[in-house]
């Protein structure tokens, strides 16, 4: 049976609607600000936008493009998938390649989630605050992420996020910026494989526990490895860096992406000239470009991503 298109005003309550019909969804995008969805119904199927005009899911990575980019703290977020809260970090999303979120759950309790997938290149998922409840495929039991815990999502690894403590902040970084949540109606997690070490399009899921994981020297500086590189093929490395009080002068990285979150205290970054960095701060550098953070203060923490060239 053919797809049939319905245009709404706002997809949330026409969303609503339809599942209050007896509709299941199957597909909804994009997660930070959804207008379209795809329903389904004894043989129907239903796509429920609020934005006809939209471009489609791009069928490759956009190209990459270059920028330096200084995202504040002040910006309001806007209500994304599963009622949690966005907040864009990268806008322009580097020519559609990148996009990066700071997501907040305000209340405490269960997260009106559901198994789901990405099609995707790279998804990291940092708790910057809070704690969370998360369950994925053949990974055993659920388990809880707490402040400075880190996951790498490979690609179309089944998941669903539980519950979680009131003020949950979580950095998440994707690529492309454009990407669905597809829903899983046969599995149910956890699932009855356990395979810790099983390959998703050549990355392995991995847990960071920050609790676990020493300081150890980097720059002027400390940080926290991540493991991040290995278990992404190359993809992209992750660290949280701590200062010293020193300033942290940072070489040119030849890859893609330089991405910076200020988790606590505060900074001046220079690059292209000074900006000056405080919580929740975000930042972008640009390629084979030399960049510091100075004048750090003494509980000054960072969230620092590099990838390679994903070409």
């Amino acid at each position: 049976m053919a797809e049939i298109e319905l245009v709404c005003a706002e997809l949330g309550p026409a969303l609503d609607l339809l599942r209050g019909a007896g509709f299941r969804l199957d597909v909804i995008y994009p997660a930070d600000d959804p207008h379209t969805a795809v329903l389904a119904k004894d043989g129907a199927t239903v796509r429920l936008t609020s934005r006809p005009d939209a471009s489609d899911i791009p069928s490759e990575l956009p190209a990459f493009r270059s920028e330096l980019l200084v995202s504040r703290s002040g910006n309001e977020p806007g209500e994304g998938r599963a009622g949690m809260l966005y907040r864009d970090l990268i806008p322009g999303r580097l020519g559609g390649r990148f996009i990066a979120s700071h997501i907040t759950i305000p209340q405490a309790g269960e997260v009106s989630d559901w198994v789901h997938y990405h099609r995707v290149a790279l998804q990291l998922i940092y708790v910057r605050e809070g704690w969370v409840r998360v369950v994925y495929e053949d990974q055993g039991e659920p388990f809880v992420m707490q402040k400075g815990d880190l996951v790498l999502q490979p690609p179309e690894i089944r998941h669903r996020v539980l519950e979680s403590s009131g003020g949950l902040e979580v950095v998440e970084l994707g690529c492309p910026a454009v990407h669905a949540t597809y829903a899983d109606h046969e599995m149910a997690l956890p699932n009855a494989g356990l395979d810790p070490a099983r390959k998703f399009s050549g990355q392995r899921f991995l847990r960071h526990i920050a609790s676990e994981t020493p300081w150890t020297p980097f720059l002027t500086g400390e940080a926290q490895e991540t493991g991040i590189h290995e278990a992404s093929a190359g993809i992209a490395q992750v660290r949280t860096i701590r200062s010293s009080g020193s300033d942290l002068a940072f070489p040119p990285h030849s890859g893609e992406l330089v991405f910076g979150f200020v988790l606590e205290g505060s900074g001046r970054l220079d690059c292209r000239g000074s900006h000056e960095l405080y919580g929740s701060d975000a930042f972008v550098i640009p390629p084979s470009e030399r960049w510091s953070i100075c004048e750090p203060s003494d509980d000054f923490r960072l969230l620092h991503v590099v990838t390679a060239g994903l070409d």
